[in-house]
């Protein structure tokens, strides 16, 4: 079975490390980090990606479905499958459901070495205001923005030494007065994603030629 991968750029570590302890061989395409924000940007990167895919008969997206970027996603001569998950973070936390219930309870923002290298982050966001607007400026929009969150929550996948990650953001903890939490997180999802078997209430896969539709409201 011929296999392409397209991988979110954010995902890279963890993806290489399965990547390598599976023993996988597959075409690998990657997205650039930094569009999560943009939906329709990452959908025409994605479609672009699809576009380009050739001699395949699968083709598997690492990603979580981030804003319904995937939605109305076209297919060519090959099955894609996709996590019905609601982004990265669920993938990496195992399922929806876990992401969902830890942000309610400590109203967290997430970070791993992949958010902090090349996302537009909390911290990239803030060190873009200080520089256009002023320390004290930056200081507001970023009460404004951010007042909802009060956890820095630090996704242990095992990949890298959290130590690094710890030391990397004190200085976010600080100034921006968000308490920091080590989140052990896991690679299952993301394993079962790219090996299979792919059940219905967690992937969904479209035939060739399909198209992606919308996730119902239940899963």
């Amino acid at each position: 079975m011929r296999t392409t991968m397209i991988v979110c750029e954010t995902l890279r570590d963890e993806f290489l490390f399965l990547y390598k302890d599976i023993g996988l061989k597959a075409n690998v395409k990657w997205i650039e980090s930094g569009l999560h924000n943009y939906t329709q940007k990452l959908h025409d990167r994605l479609q672009e990606a699809v576009d380009g895919i050739t001699d395949c008969d699968r083709v598997i997206l690492v990603f979580g479905r981030c804003g319904d970027s995937v939605l109305n996603l076209k297919n060519g001569n090959f099955e894609m499958i996709i996590p019905k998950a609601d982004d990265c973070i669920s993938l990496l936390m195992g399922s929806d459901e876990r992401r969902r219930d830890y942000s309610k309870e400590h109203a967290a923002y997430y970070l791993t070495e992949g958010w902090i290298r090349g996302e537009r982050n909390i911290w990239v966001e803030y060190l873009y205001s200080v520089e256009k607007y002023g320390e004290e400026t930056a200081r507001s929009i970023a009460d404004m923005m951010y007042c909802n969150y009060r956890t820095l929550a630090l996704l242990d996948t095992g990949v890298n030494p959290i130590g690094q990650l710890m030391e990397k953001t004190r200085e976010i903890e600080k100034t921006l007065n968000l308490e920091r939490k080590v989140v052990p997180a896991e690679l299952t999802y993301m394993r079962e994603l790219l090996t299979g078997p792919w059940d219905a209430k967690r992937y969904e896969v479209i035939p060739p030629f399909g198209v992606v539709g919308k996730m119902p409201e239940n899963i």
